[in-house]
């Protein structure tokens, strides 16, 4: 199906030069050259096999940790808000849609009494991105609660990937880009409800009181070292509330950058730079970007 065809035929579905700040927690970025909503899996499946296979897709979660350059995304970008169903099956395995929010999910595993996704609430994003960045919080990650994960890639051949395939390491996995996550079986334990609450309460918590919340940010911005968490080499290299333009580091916790006010993408991945400029000069260490920087500059 050329271009022409598939605007026609998904036309309640697209959008054309979409602006996406709105789609992400840090507010900035250009616009979707198209912008593709579906409203179910079998929709989203469809349009990734009707669209030529050159055309890559770029999928938006919940824009948690991404940050979208001030020139946009060309070729289709999908996001998958409405693509949040989630299941139980008699063993207590749990079967999410990629767009369903991590802590949607804690919260459905602890209603029918199953633990071990805890941590989930401590996740701002949503189960196929914790799975592409194999995110993790409070001493566990997606690795651990895995089973395995439907995948289509852009020419539309459909997998099934067991979590041992995927190769999943610290925030990062094996499995390229072209591969769209769209649902996931988790594994979870039988559990007592007012115990998997209390843990969900505490982790809650202790993200409120070491991290900035209510504020247009993109969550931790750099990757830990083995040896070293990036917020301290940020604040031993002096950049603790350092400014560029309305893009700041933040004071509560230094690996967090905050759009203040109108912060457009360019000043905040230029001070992400600065920062990583003068963690180097301090300390010889070169820190990784967790946040995932797409789009045209």
């Amino acid at each position: 199906m050329n271009i022409d065809n598939l605007k026609s035929s998904y036309t309640n579905y697209l959008k054309l030069n979409k602006n996406l700040s709105s789609f992400t927690w840090f507010g900035v970025g250009g616009s979707a050259e198209m912008l593709f909503l579906p409203d179910n899996i079998d929709r989203a499946i469809s349009f990734i096999k009707d669209k030529p296979s050159e055309l890559k897709i770029f999928v938006i979660g919940a824009g948690s940790n991404v940050l979208i350059r001030d020139n946009g995304i060309p070729g289709v970008s999908i996001t998958t808000k409405k693509l949040n169903k989630l299941s139980i099956d008699i063993n207590g395995i749990i079967t999410a849609e990629a767009g369903a929010l991590d802590i949607n999910v804690a919260r459905f595993a602890r209603e029918h009494e199953r633990t071990g996704l805890e941590f989930l609430v401590g996740i701002p994003g949503t189960i196929g991105g914790g799975i592409r960045m194999n995110s993790g919080a409070f001493g566990s990650e997606f690795k651990e609660i895995l089973i395995d994960v439907k995948a289509i890639n852009n020419s539309g051949i459909i997998k099934i990937f067991k979590s041992e395939e995927l190769g999943m390491k610290y925030r990062n996995i094996d499995i390229c880009d072209e591969w769209f996550f769209y649902s996931a079986r988790l594994k979870t334990s039988k559990g007592i409800k007012s115990r998997i609450h209390n843990k969900m309460k505490d982790i809650i918590e202790l993200r409120k009181k070491a991290q900035p919340t209510g504020v247009k940010t993109g969550g931790s911005t750099f990757m830990n070292t083995s040896n070293y968490k990036a917020w301290q080499l940020i604040d031993k290299a002096g950049c603790r509330g350092l400014k560029l333009g309305d893009a700041k580091v933040s004071e509560k916790h230094c690996n967090f950058i905050i759009n203040t006010k109108k912060s457009s993408a360019s000043e905040i991945e230029n001070l992400g730079e600065l920062i990583r400029k003068k963690v180097l000069e301090s300390s010889g260490i070169k820190l990784n970007w967790e946040i995932k920087k797409v789009g045209i500059k």
